[in-house]
């Protein structure tokens, strides 16, 4: 019987430990960003508006959302990795627990500093996740599987997807404001910093040879796209 080297057991332990820890810190800061007011993320508008529409808990919708997409890596021939699946499973329920326990302050400076706080939480709760290498969200593996399917630049997949849900959102009720423009400008440099810092080394065995057990073949450093 082999036994784990203890360098290996504490990466693994590691590794889930920041992929629960930033899903559900992932929750919360979407949360803190919904009750701002001031604007959203393309998909959590998409998920605001459907919200509205049908009268679903956004949680819920979240992950009829995940879902939704993660079935169109099959024609894509991606591989969902653990930390994918819990992606799409967790973060909504989160949502529909912290959403009550936050209130909309009046002063828009107060909302302001609501916003920035939970898009600083989710940038690290990101970090967080990506860097725990179980697996990218499943709208990253919908923009990296496009890219390696059919050639297509990531960014115009990205811009395409994203106007388009953004779009429809609106139009469904969902908000838009300034706070939309900062997520767009600000997520992706903020994750630039807090991934490299957060993400989980592979474990070497003593030969100098092996990965920590659990690594996938899905992950990835994409910058997330709301989830």
């Amino acid at each position: 019987m082999t036994l784990a080297h203890p360098g290996s057991t504490r990466i693994a332990v590691r590794r889930w430990a920041q992929l629960l820890l930033g899903l559900a810190l992932f929750g919360v800061a979407v949360s803190m960003m919904i009750r701002a007011e001031i604007g959203l993320d393309p998909w959590t508008v998409f998920a605001q508006g459907l919200e509205k529409q049908t009268g679903i808990s956004i949680g819920v919708v979240v992950v009829l959302i995940g879902a939704g997409v993660l079935l169109l890596w099959i024609p894509l021939r991606q591989r969902p990795g653990i930390g994918t699946v819990l992606n799409v499973l967790l973060i909504g329920p989160v949502m529909d627990l912290t959403l009550p326990l936050i209130t909309t302050p009046e002063p828009l400076w107060a909302r302001i500093l609501l916003f920035a706080g939970g898009l600083l939480l989710l940038s690290i709760a990101t970090g967080l996740y990506i860097g725990a290498r179980f697996g990218p969200g499943p709208r990253d593996g919908l923009m990296t599987g496009a890219h390696a399917r059919f050639g297509w630049a990531v960014w115009k997949v990205r811009t395409g997807v994203e106007v388009t849900v953004l779009a429809i959102g609106w139009l469904l009720g969902g908000t838009v404001g300034f706070g939309t423009v900062a997520f767009a400008l600000l997520i992706g440099p903020m994750v630039g910093v807090a991934l490299p810092r957060l993400r989980v080394p592979e474990a070497v065995d003593p030969a100098g040879a092996g990965t920590a057990p659990g690594a996938t073949d899905a992950d990835t450093d994409e910058a997330p796209t709301g989830g």
